[in-house]
Formats: structure tokens, sequence, C-alpha cells
């Protein structure tokens, strides 16, 4: 029983943070096990430490001495207040650094040009937009596989959080606001996308795969695209921004210029006729 119950938790390993597939997520791989290093050299001392003070204090144990007048110890003190500060220390450290160099916008450096990618969250589907190829797709992220993915993200509704576990660094998308995210899947391969935050119903649906593969698959995929897909102007996006759920992958050979810009600084409700139209 033990053993099968281990080999479901081994098995789950098998995606999500644990198993990264970018530098950014490898990244963030290491920052979660030393951290988990450095609280387990506290927990598992205290563990054991519990297990001998009640062995060695037990009532039949005439050994153990009995100090009722006992009331302070200057080295005990230091002990027990310097073993949390360095805690506090080294995760506090470990935080610091990996902020900074995980910050989302900061871009990963690599001898080749990254490709821009705008994400729009919707209710309850994910848009993404390829603006120097003009296309875009729904619930359907496709990318070169080992180059930067350089991110521009916001939402035509509430706020939603942007995430593909094995990639890393979940971002969140809001209404008027733009944020910004870099990722990079090492090798080619498919890796599960969601929303990492509640926005209703159809919160749960709200799922999408990115396929990272060969960059010449890629250019051939965004050709075919090009020669296959829908137009996505006013009346198709004014569609699309209606609350759905379980949507099936789309895409779209024409995206109206600056659609993500309207959508971003909230122009698009008001003023679709004259940013939207083909």
């Amino acid at each position: 029983m033990t053993l099968a119950a281990a080999s479901v938790l081994l098995a789950s390993c098998g995606e999500g943070v644990l198993d990264p597939q970018g530098p950014v997520g490898k990244a963030e791989r290491v920052i979660l096990y030393n951290a988990t290093a450095i609280m387990l050299a506290v927990v598992v001392p205290v563990i054991l430490l519990t297990a001998v003070f009640a062995y060695w204090f037990r009532a039949d144990n005439t050994r153990a001495k009995y100090l009722p007048d006992w009331e302070y110890s200057g080295s005990i003190e230091m002990i027990v207040w310097s073993i949390p500060a360095l805690v506090v220390l080294f995760l506090g450290g470990i935080a610091w650094v990996g902020s900074h160099e995980l910050d989302p916008p900061k871009t990963i450096e690599s001898a080749i040009a990254p490709v821009d990618v705008e994400v729009i969250s919707l209710d309850w589907k994910w848009l993404f937009i390829y603006p120097a190829e003009g296309i875009a797709s729904l619930n359907h992220l496709v990318v070169p596989a080992g180059v930067p993915l350089r991110f521009r993200l916001t939402s035509a509704s509430v706020m939603n959080s942007f995430f593909v576990p094995q990639l890393g660094s979940q971002i969140y998308t809001m209404p008027g606001m733009t944020t910004r995210l870099n990722l990079q899947a090492d090798r080619a391969g498919s890796y599960s996308g969601l929303s990492a935050q509640f926005s209703g119903e159809g919160f749960s649906d709200m799922r999408f795969e990115l396929l990272a593969v060969p960059a010449d698959q890629f250019e051939a995929w965004a050709k075919t695209v090009k020669t296959r897909g829908s137009a996505l102007n006013a009346a198709a996006f004014a569609t699309l921004v209606r609350p759905s759920k379980a949507d099936r992958p789309e895409t779209y050979a024409y995206v109206a210029p600056d659609l993500f810009e309207a959508v971003s600084s909230g122009r698009v409700v008001e003023d679709s006729s004259s940013h939207l139209e083909k």
C-alpha cells in the first residue's frame, strides 16, 4: 500500500512545477528546493528532539534531573533566537535574489530573437495574438521551442492569472492594464496552461494547450493559419467576448489592427467600430 501511494505521488511529479521545461521554471524549482531544505534543517531536528526529550524526561527515568527553580540560560536563549533569525535571513535572501533574477518583465538572454505573443483573457477562454504574423488562436498556443517568448497580457473581463506550470511564473491579467512576462520552452512538447485565478462559473474550463514545436514547424503552422483561419474583426470579437464555457481551439487568419491596445486601454466596447473594423 505504501509503495502504491509513493508511486502515485512520484507520477504526479511528471508535470507541473517539479518538472520544469524552461529556464524560468528550472530556476523556480531551485528556489523551491532550497527553501524546502532550509526549513527541513529546522523541522527535522525539532521533531527528533521532541521525541528525545519526551523519552528522556519520562516519569520512570531517575537519571533525568528535575530543576524546579531553573528559569533562564543565556546560551539557550541565544540558540533559540538565532536559529529562526538565520532561517528568516536565508529565506529572505532567496526571495530577494529570486524576485530580481526572475522578474517577469526581465528578458531571457538568447542569441535568438524572441517571439511576441499578446494574451487576452476572456470569459472563460484565452485569446493569443501573434502581432508579427498577424494571426491569432483561441485556447491553443503554438510557439517555437528553444526561442524566448515575450508576452504582453491584459483582460477583456475580470482579473485572471496566466500560468503554464512547467514553464514557470504565473502572472495576472487585469482589465485596463498590461502586464509582461518572459518564458521559454527548452524542448518540443505539449504543456498544459490554465487560469490560476477564480473568475466565475466557467473558471474550471479556462485551460489551454501550449504546443512547443521546432522553428520550421512553427513557421509552417503560421502560414497554414493565414490560409485557413477565420477573421477576427469587430463582429467576431463582439461574439468572442460573450461568456462561454469549454470553447474548442480556433485560429484566425486576420486580426483587427491594434486589437490588444484597444482591449488593454478599455476602448473596445465604446469605440469598437473605429478600432476593430477590417
